[in-house]
């Protein structure tokens, strides 16, 4: 019995691992890629139809230029979802965690760093006289 529990844990967190797998363009078949969320099986007939017609994707700019109907708010999408060009993610960054979007935003001009001291806010007369 524990065998068998041993063998699901395993089977459970080798599927896991697939499902967040990185897929470059360039090696990557059919199947390969449209387990990517975004890219369906006539994005990847493109990919593949392209890549043997021109030779492999230099880089995302190359892979944009090349294959139809992949701007850079797609491109960015699909490099979130695990789609690589050369190892390279979209923009040669790393894959972003859920959530970390807000944390990555560059700080507004002229803006206080978040440690800088906050003035007290004056007391009105009214309150100081009712403690």
């Amino acid at each position: 019995m524990i065998k068998k529990l041993m063998l699901a844990v395993a089977t459970l967190v080798a599927s896991m691992g697939f499902a967040f797998a990185q897929v470059d363009v360039n090696k990557a078949d059919a199947a390969a890629l449209d387990s990517v969320k975004g890219v369906g099986p006539a994005m990847s007939k493109a990919i593949i139809d392209e890549r043997t017609k021109a030779g492999p994707f230099k880089d995302w700019a190359d892979f944009q230029k090349r294959v139809k109907g992949v701007a850079d708010k797609r491109a960015t999408q699909l490099s979130k979802a695990g789609l690589q060009v050369n190892g390279q993610a979209k923009d040669g960054a790393p894959m972003a965690a859920a959530g970390a979007d807000k944390a990555a935003k560059p700080a507004k001009a002229g803006a206080k760093p978040a440690d800088a001291k906050a003035k007290p806010e004056a007391k009105p007369e009214a309150a100081k006289s009712a403690t």
